[in-house]
């Protein structure tokens, strides 16, 4: 059954006439001064037998009216929102920038269900072998297990302030609750902290130092960045301390683009 001939038998279970829906979404226009709510009857009619896409604000209407989630209707439209953090995948922004998609109750992760019970993580192990069955759970009943919440953050595909170790395209998590700076305490890179930051005009992942009044966005040595002085006070937030990261090794591609890149005086960022 099509998008439209749902919608027709819903509103025909609930017992509306067309002229019904339309007052409701002129009664919805007026609400939101917004006329684009609107659900004329002819409109109505291409909707539901001519298979005609409703604009975004007539679908909210007839979600609205029929009191249907928005989510399932779009389904019917071959919408799917759990898999739009997927789907972005096919973009690669050259900036570094946080990751905005929220759990939905809708959405779900391809999780291992079943291991080899002979599996010893003690040694290293490759998993792909040892998990026997995989399986989709929904992303409400990860939460239900009080599990950390953490921020995440993607390492554009331009920024190479802390290349090679953390290269773009790198998939960072950033605990939030860590952004007191430490200016000393490790023994080598990768015991000093990583940090997140957001700029008046972007984002910013890197090593950095504070003197007096002042933040140093702190580039990798072999990074073809250069530092970047900021106001603490003005210019510049903490938002959290990298705890993690996930990357693809393709040293061979990076390490080609990172020669060619030439040196910033201003970290890659972009707008919120």
């Amino acid at each position: 059954m099509d998008a439209g001939l749902k919608l027709k038998r819903i509103r025909e279970k609930l017992g509306l006439r067309y002229r019904q829906v339309e007052q409701a979404s002129n009664l919805l226009a007026q609400q939101h001064r917004n006329q684009d709510y609107v659900v004329g009857l002819s409109r109505l009619a291409d909707i539901e037998n001519k298979g005609v896409v409703p604009s975004l604000h007539r679908l909210y209407s007839l979600c609205a009216i029929y009191r249907l989630p928005i989510e399932e209707v779009l389904d019917w439209y071959d919408i799917h929102l759990d898999q739009m953090p997927r789907d972005s995948a096919f973009a690669t922004p050259p900036n570094t920038h946080p990751i905005q998609f929220s759990n939905g109750d809708q959405a779900s992760v391809s999780l291992p269900l079943k291991l080899d019970p002979g599996v010893d993580f003690r040694q290293t192990t490759y998993l792909s072998r040892v998990i026997q069955q995989w399986g989709k759970v929904p992303l409400t009943l990860l939460e239900n297990l009080d599990i950390q919440e953490h921020r995440y953050a993607v390492i554009g595909t331009e920024d190479y302030l802390m290349y090679p170790l953390l290269p773009p395209g790198a998939l960072v998590q950033i605990d939030d609750t860590y952004r007191q700076i430490e200016n000393s305490g490790w023994t080598n890179e990768y015991d000093r902290p990583i940090y997140f930051f957001e700029l008046r005009d972007g984002y910013a992942c890197c090593w950095c130092n504070v003197t007096d009044n002042h933040l140093i966005l702190q580039p990798h040595p072999g990074s073809p960045s250069k530092p970047v002085v900021l106001n603490y006070a003005t210019d510049v937030d903490v938002l959290g301390r990298v705890i993690g990261v996930a990357m693809q090794l393709d040293t061979k591609r990076m390490r080609g683009s990172a020669l060619k890149s030439k040196p910033k005086t201003r970290p890659v960022a972009v707008p919120r």
